[in-house]
């Protein structure tokens, strides 16, 4: 009972602190909220482990230890659980105040965080390579298990190896317990086959052992008892592999996650939100769908400090807003008078350049092209692109211009001194002379704007009226033509938003042409300079930049101006949505689903129910921001163990291999299975603290009803903890007297035979076996 209440006492499966909230990720109130898991790194603990009194046990009484790569269970046996439980980690910790080194293990790594993270393991993968480790953890056991060993230690030990141990590792064993610890008698035996025999009271059935341990994977057939190691396989995959396979996964699924998760963390993850699915192929194909993701999404949190930003009041929220406004109307009235300044400027030019072509019209080329080139231009394309583009960039300024006054603004205005010379007038008079010319081309200007924009709206109406009598004589061709319209449109706006992803990657191929472009813009040698009347639209003369339309295309694949890009998407929405309009009226085929917006929904998107699950999100909370969605991992990860080839090991699944040994082996054929087989079937034994991934056991059923007969009896047990098999096993056989005494190697024989003494019995390894292996 002591045993049992130490055993219950620990919280030793449990490896990261949860948190379970239910906080809405939606403002979307018809949605229920989903259960928010927190995790951190588990708790550090206030006490170190526990002792048992010196004497307390008989010397003769034997002491079971279950050393595994995960953790290590030690007792005396004759008891239904191990006295200590802990984690197989050590830390050599330094003090440097203290100029001392103190050492931790177990569960004494937990007792401060910096001790926690340097610890490690004694394995490199399933084989012991730090054996001063090996040796410091049985000194901590046998201590804390109150053994004196002042002259060694009497009490006989029965500890676990690997299947096929090498020769190299049995010797370290021997070593250690016989010449270290001075121990008088030892017994070896495969963990797994322990398992085996504690399940099975008669100890002479027949069966299979699915031992899923930490390090790896082993299938061992069993008849009567004994372990049939020439027949077993295994699969080099493990709890460990799992976890950091599925820490892999995320990694590449969140790359930019803001925190870094510990592997404890993820082991968490691993052992509480994986299950083994029934029918893997059948799961994932459904997995991300809405209503599937409704129940099998995990959300995982993870701990974060959030920044809280003080509340304003509302009296400095309203001097904050007065103040931005009073800023912003500052900032249009200065633009507004560049953007006059400009006009007005831009006005002259093209007056004065529309009556030098005019007075070029019935001139001799070579007399045009003298005229042109003393102004600046190559010949006389270079200067009627120069004044197309003039007169464009005049149009969209004036049209501007005019957006901006309403009528009462282009009331009468007189300009009396605008005609007078100026010998006629006196200093004031001619400074208000230069203003009312300046006033004068601004209300020209705003003038030809309206009148501009009148003819536009005029042709719009035409178009409006001609478009609508074409759709009422032929409704079949202008949906047509509509519905092209609107697919190169879209296709137009997909391309525009996949260069914007593209260009965010500077390895791109579209980056590396945008550094090409950029680095033949600074090789070009600079034109000839203009005179002071031939200036650009912008007012370099050495800017022709912008005379071909083709060029702004260019500027925009150089800058990647992201608020002239966004503009310039919206403005193609906008278009989109009044073509969508107008199909969805008059379009009998041409529904809701057929829109941009249907298109681009969070709940069609494969990519973001993958990411964020069946809600949408929002980027700026930083909440979600923290958060992981487990989906697809939680099946993917555990289903490598029936088929390896998904976590990169070329190796047969654990059905397959359980396949070929009732089907192929002892005496067995695909169309008759002899009785040894069949009997296996009804005695399949999970074992190993991998096996309690949720679902195993009637993964394991289903796998076996799929390739046996029909009607085949099948018998697939797991205990309640799998995980204590192997050391209750090591417990029930040192209770055994004959078999016991019949594996166990003395210190005597260990001297007398050497290292390479090994006795065989139906637990443990055997030499032909442990040979095969090795060669």
């Amino acid at each position: 009972m002591l045993a049992k209440q130490i055993y219950k006492d620990k919280t030793i499966l449990s490896n990261c602190k949860l948190t379970m909230t239910t906080t809405p990720m939606s403002t979307d109130t018809s949605l229920p909220p989903l259960k928010i898991y927190t995790i951190d790194d588990p708790p550090l603990i206030t006490e170190p482990e526990s002792f048992i009194e010196i004497g307390k046990f008989d010397a003769t009484r034997p002491i079971a230890i279950d050393f595994g790569s995960y953790n290590i269970r030690a007792g005396y046996t004759g008891f239904e659980f191990p006295y200590f439980d802990f984690p197989a980690r050590l830390t050599r910790h330094r003090d440097r105040k203290m100029s001392k080194t103190f050492t931790f293990i177990g569960n004494n790594t937990r007792l401060d965080q910096t001790v926690r993270s340097q610890s490690k393991t004694p394995f490199d993968g399933n084989i012991v390579t730090n054996w001063d480790y090996v040796e410091d953890i049985l000194e901590y056991t046998f201590h804390h298990l109150g053994v004196k060993p002042n002259n060694g230690i009497p009490n006989p030990l029965v500890i676990n190896e690997r299947l096929a141990c090498l020769q190299s590792q049995r010797k370290n064993w021997y070593q250690m317990v016989f010449e270290t610890f001075n121990l008088e008698q030892v017994a070896f035996g495969v963990d797994s086959l322990f398992a085996f025999y504690a399940n099975n009271p008669t100890g002479v059935a027949d069966g299979i052992i699915v031992n899923c341990s930490n390090e790896e994977t082993d299938v061992i057939p069993v008849v009567k008892g004994k372990g049939i190691l020439t027949e077993c396989k295994r699969i080099n995959w493990g709890g460990r592999h799992s976890a950091e396979f599925l820490s892999s996964i995320l990694t590449l699924k969140y790359p930019y996650f803001p925190s870094k998760l510990s592997s404890f963390q993820y082991e968490y993850m691993y052992h509480n939100f994986c299950y083994t699915a029934g029918n893997y192929t059948k799961e994932i194909e459904t997995l991300l769908s809405l209503p599937s993701l409704e129940d099998q999404n995990i959300v995982v949190e993870v701990p974060f400090t959030e920044i809280l930003h003080p509340k304003k009041t509302e009296e400095e929220l309203k001097r904050q807003a007065e103040k931005r406004k009073e800023t912003g109307k500052r900032l249009q009235e200065q633009a507004k008078q560049r953007r006059m300044e400009k006009l007005v400027q831009k006005t002259e030019e093209y007056e004065y350049f529309s009556r030098v072509r005019d007075s070029l019209a019935d001139q001799p080329k070579k007399n045009i092209l003298s005229v042109l080139q003393n102004a600046g231009f190559d010949d006389e394309a270079d200067f009627k692109k120069y004044m197309y583009n003039l007169e464009k960039s005049l149009k969209r300024a004036q049209i501007l211009e005019a957006d901006e006054h309403d009528e009462h603004d282009e009331t009468e205005n007189k300009f009396e001194l605008v005609d007078v010379p100026d010998q006629e007038l006196n200093e004031e008079q001619i400074k208000e002379k230069r203003k009312q010319r300046f006033l004068k081309a601004s209300f020209d200007a705003r003038i030809k704007a309206k009148e501009e924009k009148a003819r536009i709206a005029k042709l719009e109406e035409e178009a409006r009226i001609k478009d609508q009598e074409w759709r009422e004589s032929s409704l079949s061709t202008w949906i047509k033509d509509k519905r092209g319209k609107l697919g190169a449109l879209i296709k137009k706006r997909k391309d525009k938003l996949k260069l914007r992803d593209e260009m965010k990657d500077r390895k791109s191929q579209v980056a590396q042409n945008r550094m090409k472009n950029l680095a033949n813009l600074a090789e070009d040698s600079p034109r000839q300079k203009r005179s002071r009347h031939q200036a650009s639209i912008d007012n370099d003369p050495n800017d022709t930049f912008g005379a071909n339309d083709d060029d702004w295309q260019v500027y925009n694949d150089i800058t990647a101006n992201p608020e002239a890009f966004d503009e310039l998407l919206e403005d193609e929405y906008k278009e989109i949505v009044e073509l969508e309009g107008k199909l969805l009226e008059y379009d009998p085929n041409f529904t809701e689903e057929d829109t941009l917006d249907a298109q681009y929904d969070w709940r069609n998107s494969v990519y973001h129910l993958f990411l964020r699950g069946p809600r949408p999100h929002d980027s700026e909370d930083p909440h979600q921001q923290h958060q992981m969605h487990l989906n697809v991992e939680r099946i993917r990860v555990p289903e490598i163990l029936f088929e390896p080839t998904i976590g990169g090991q070329d190796q047969a699944g654990i059905a397959e291999l359980c396949e070929t040994i009732v089907t192929k082996k002892f005496d067995s054929k695909p169309s008759k299975i002899s009785d040894v087989a069949l009997n296996m079937c009804k005695n399949v034994w999970l074992t190993g603290g991998n096996a309690q991934i949720p679902n195993m056991k009637q993964r394991i059923v289903n796998e076996f009803t799929s390739f046996l007969p029909s009607g085949t009896p099948i018998g697939v047990h797991m205990s309640e903890n799998p995980s204590l098999d192997a050391w209750k096993g090591m417990s029930k056989f040192a209770q055994s007297e004959e078999a016991f005494k019949e594996a166990v190697i003395t210190k005597k024989e260990y001297e007398e035979f050497g290292s390479e003494y090994i006795k065989e019995h139906k637990l443990g390894n055997f030499k032909y076996f442990e040979e095969s292996a090795r060669l």
